[in-house]
This record gives structure tokens, C-alpha cells and sequence, in this order.
């Protein structure tokens, strides 16, 4: 019975919760009414939340499931606080496949494709600006950095994180320590 109630509350504080911190009342009202913690472990679970990497309010469902249920608790409240993420995208894709035979749909496809690739297009130009773009003038060496990036990633296949390791290191060299030597 606790499994369909924990549940449940986690339904609730996903609906009616925008995400983020405005869930913490919510779950700590929650948690405090049906026993399962006290005000100071649901401040401890905020608090370890705040720490781990991943959404809040994912990262609160898992422990206080835990604390009320053991896994399977911290599995259902993590269902439930995935439902209205779950609700919308399910009812987005129905609508999707239900009306994408539809002129009306292929015509605002037809409009919203461009639109993202400007979109993606125009936040790559503005990030290139701010990367490469150095006091007056372009940044070589950050240039060099990026077209070298490009290279390890496209023909060579190296991981992403291992490029970004290798990025960072060049720029601490180019732009921390070999300024300072000079």
C-alpha cells in the first residue's frame, strides 16, 4: 500500500510543481504528512540532492523513496515524478502520428525545420563569436583548438570527453602558462 501512495504523491508533486526548487515544499509537506521522514531528513535529502548530479526533483524522489520504501520506492517515486514529462510526450507523439498525414502538419513542418536550424545556426555563430573571438581581433590559437577538436572527433573518433580534456589542457598551456613565460 505504501508503494501505491508514495506513488501517488510523487504524481502529485510532478503535476503541480514546475521543477527545481519549487518541488522542495511540496515533497518536504508530503514526506512530513505521511510519516515516512522528518523535517531534518527531508533537509538532508535536499541538501544531498543539491550535491549529486541530476535534476532536484529526480534526485529527491530517488531518496525519500529509498527512506520510505527501500528501491522499489525510489523506482515508483521516480515514475511518478516522470509523469507529466511522460503524460506530455506521449500525448505530443499521439498527435504527432495522428495528424502528420495532414497538409496542415507537413505545412508548420515545413516552417518549423528551418526555423530550428536558424535557431541552431545562429547560437553556433554567437558561440564561435565568443570562442574565437579575441580583444580586437580572432584568436588563433583558440581557432587552432577547435579545428584540432573537429579533427579528433570526425576522423579520428575520440571520445568527446577525452577531447575536452585535451582542449582544456591546450588552453590552460596557450592561454595560462605560456602567456605568464613569456
Amino acid at each position: 500500500m505504501i508503494i501505491l501512495k508514495l506513488f501517488w504523491v510523487f504524481v502529485k508533486i510532478g503535476f503541480t510543481s514546475f521543477g527545481g526548487l519549487s518541488m522542495i515544499p511540496l515533497i518536504s509537506s508530503e514526506m512530513i504528512k505521511n510519516g515516512w521522514m522528518t523535517a531534518e531528513e527531508v533537509s538532508d535529502i535536499v541538501a544531498i540532492a543539491e550535491m549529486t548530479p541530476g535534476p532536484l526533483g529526480l534526485n529527491c524522489a530517488t531518496f525519500a523513496g529509498i527512506r520510505a520504501a527501500g528501491i522499489l520506492g525510489a523506482l515508483v517515486a521516480n515514475l511518478g515524478i516522470f509523469m507529466p514529462s511522460l503524460t506530455l510526450s506521449l500525448l505530443a507523439a499521439i498527435f504527432f502520428e495522428r495528424f502528420s498525414k495532414a497538409r496542415l502538419m507537413r505545412d508548420i513542418m515545413v516552417g518549423v525545420r528551418p526555423a530550428c536550424l536558424g535557431l541552431v545556426v545562429g547560437v553556433c555563430v554567437t558561440l564561435s563569436l565568443t570562442n574565437y573571438g579575441g580583444a580586437g581581433g580572432i584568436s588563433f590559437p583558440a581557432v587552432g583548438i577547435g579545428l584540432l577538436d573537429t579533427l579528433l572527433l570526425f576522423k579520428f573518433k575520440i571520445s568527446i570527453p577525452k577531447v575536452i580534456i585535451l582542449s582544456a589542457a591546450l588552453g590552460l598551456l596557450i592561454f595560462g602558462v605560456l602567456p605568464r613565460l613569456i
